[in-house]
């Protein structure tokens, strides 16, 4: 007789059903685990063995089989244990054979037969609940994997108390959802004195999801600017908050399984290794750019990343997914990011001020910027040059427009676009923002009239616009006459876009 208990594998954040199988056979004694497991699987034999000798059960004198089925599946974690225990008591009787039907199941065991938690709850939760199925989870998991919806939730603290609520003799309260995070204390846009345009080019990528870089000399405002942007972005949906919070339970970063509102803001060290950034190692965890998905991705020090690092965003910012290879799969993590990337115009950081700069200029503009690879540039929508901030600024300037005043007109135009491309839905993958229209869905949203062409075709031959920059120019300048509720794309709209492109001579090259 073969028992079954049904758990899950993760191939990125997508969870995938496995059979956990139990036979016990004649011959010499032993406990193999077999289905391509990694080192933690192998492990849970002794896991389970004490759990079960805690709860006062001893294995018998019998070979023991454990088959995670599919067999060329990997398997990862320590999440196997919980189903092979309850397995494994379904093969020795002390549980009904229909106990676990209709029920998927993951915990860690602890030595005593306590359950610890585990990582990819819900999306073990919510893939459960897609195939009606209920869940047996750890109790600390429990308000994570309420988030999935209407479903049976069983969440225990030991292995016993699992036991004991399938016989009846104890009942388990239902978990509730976490309540939702508070956004936290984010700076406000009115702190910042002066730096209109930089204010102005912030606004813009808010309101249309645009990628957004910030040259200029050390202590300008860079990154004080773009650690504000989250305080003027609309607040997340509840279907965007699960596949952040998704994310987030995969790489063991969702706490007490609360969701919040505020959108990602990840800012990794220009240190950080490719597999950081994008997502990779030994299990394939998610990156840098997959934890700030629905959100922002702050690069400071642009330059400082290695270009391999940098040049691996390349795909993941057109797509939306980044896509780690192995040698027999493939994992997917969503990324969907805004990208805020900043930087100096040269190593000194002075290129751009008379009597600062170092006496290798041009030269040491270029060796700098050139660090940052053509196309990755072309990937940023908005470029903007950012100088210095005077004393009188400082001194007088007055306090500038709140981060409220500004989040609301970003909302009215996040809410134009989301009329606009649902109205023109034809069953294919609605964009959210203007950043995402591609193809003829941009012709549509874009009519330009004639000295709209006229300007874009004089532009792209002094500018030097690729076909990616050219459609990226027409994408900023939709965001701007949304922003002005204006359903036309003008002449002064596209001007406006274009003011915020560098062309790739002026990028590399001394001011």
């Amino acid at each position: 007789m073969v028992a079954r208990v049904n758990t899950v594998a993760f191939e990125g954040v997508e969870a995938r059903d496995v059979s956990v199988q139990v036979q016990l056979s004649p011959g010499v004694p032993a406990f193999a685990v077999v289905g391509l497991g990694d080192k933690a699987v192998a492990e849970s034999r002794e896991r389970v063995r004490s759990a079960l000798t805690a709860i006062g059960l001893a294995l018998p004198p019998k070979r023991i089989t454990v088959n995670l089925a599919p067999a060329d599946l990997p398997k990862e974690g320590s999440h196997y244990d919980l189903p092979i225990a309850l397995a494994l008591m379904t093969a020795l009787g002390v549980l009904p054979q229909d106990a676990m039907d209709g029920f998927c199941v993951l915990g860690e065991l602890g030595l005593d037969g306590s359950i610890a938690p585990v990582t990819g709850t819900l999306p073990a939760a919510i893939a459960a609940n897609g195939a009606d199925r209920g869940l047996i989870c750890p109790e600390a998991c429990g308000p994570e994997a309420a988030w999935a919806g209407e479903m049976q939730i069983i969440a225990a603290r030991s292995l016993l108390e699992v036991v004991n609520h399938v016989k009846g003799t104890q009942t388990l309260p239902a978990p509730r959802p976490a309540p939702r995070a508070a956004g936290g204390t984010i700076p406000d846009m009115a702190d910042i004195k002066g730096q209109e345009t930089a204010k102005r080019a912030l606004e813009i990528a808010a309101a249309g999801g645009h990628n957004l870089l910030f040259v200029g000399p050390p202590g300008a405002g860079k990154s004080m600017l773009a650690s504000r942007l989250p305080g003027i972005l609309p607040p997340m949906s509840t279907r965007e908050m699960l596949d952040v919070a998704m994310v987030a339970s995969i790489a063991g970063t969702l706490e007490g399984g609360a969701l919040s509102p505020a959108r990602p803001f990840r800012a990794p060290h220009h240190s950080a290794s490719m597999a950081a950034l994008v997502g990779g190692g030994i299990k394939a965890k998610p990156g840098e750019i997959s934890l700030a998905h629905n959100g922002v991705l702050f690069l400071d020090e642009l330059p400082e990343f290695a270009r391999p690092v940098l040049d691996a965003l390349r795909q993941p910012l057109e797509t939306g997914q980044a896509v780690i290879a192995r040698a027999n799969h493939h994992v997917s993590y969503p990324a969907r990011v805004q990208l805020v990337a900043a930087m100096n115009p040269c190593r000194c950081g002075y290129a751009t001020e008379p009597g600062l700069a170092c006496g290798r200029l041009p030269r040491c503009a270029q060796d700098y910027q050139t660090r940052v690879s053509g196309p990755l540039m072309d990937r940023i929508d908005i470029q903007l040059d950012v100088p210095p901030v005077s004393a009188a600024d400082l001194r007088h300037g007055v306090p500038g427009e709140p981060s409220a005043a500004i989040a609301a007109r970003v909302a009215a135009a996040r809410t134009r676009q989301e009329a606009r491309y649902t109205s023109l839905a034809d069953g294919s993958t609605l964009p959210r923002t203007n950043a995402e229209a591609d193809g003829q869905l941009l012709d549509q949203v874009v009519q330009l009239d004639t000295e709209g062409h006229d300007l874009m075709d004089q532009a792209a031959e002094r500018l030097r616009l690729s076909a990616r920059g050219f459609v990226r120019v027409l994408r900023v300048a939709r965001t701007i006459a949304d922003l002005e509720a204006s359903d036309r794309v003008t002449r002064a709209h596209l001007a406006e876009a274009l003011s915020f492109r560098r062309a790739p001579a002026t990028a590399h090259a001394a001011a």
